[in-house]
């Protein structure tokens, strides 16, 4: 069966996912103050949009940017300190 850019879409994200869940590179992200939780939610939130379910969407990436709002709006230093 022919791929279709789709298909190439899920490859990218699945690498994505993949290296999100990467010891090191956490240990970089969260020296930027990058929650990995947070961003594998906004990449799942890219994944569902892409398919088209955009209920999905919304509900991944409005709680990441929620959580990260949050989290920004606690922070003495925005884009510092704990991991968003």
């Amino acid at each position: 069966m022919a791929r279709t850019p789709l298909n190439e879409l899920d490859d990218l994200l699945d690498e994505l996912d993949q290296l999100l869940k990467n010891v090191d590179v956490g240990s970089e992200l969260a020296k930027k103050g990058v929650n990995t939780s947070l961003a594998m939610t906004l990449a799942y939130g890219l994944r569902a949009y892409v398919h088209g379910d955009k209920e999905q969407a919304l509900l991944e990436l409005g709680t990441a940017t929620d959580e990260i709002a949050a989290r920004m709006a606690g922070s003495s230093t925005p884009g510092k300190g704990e991991p968003s």
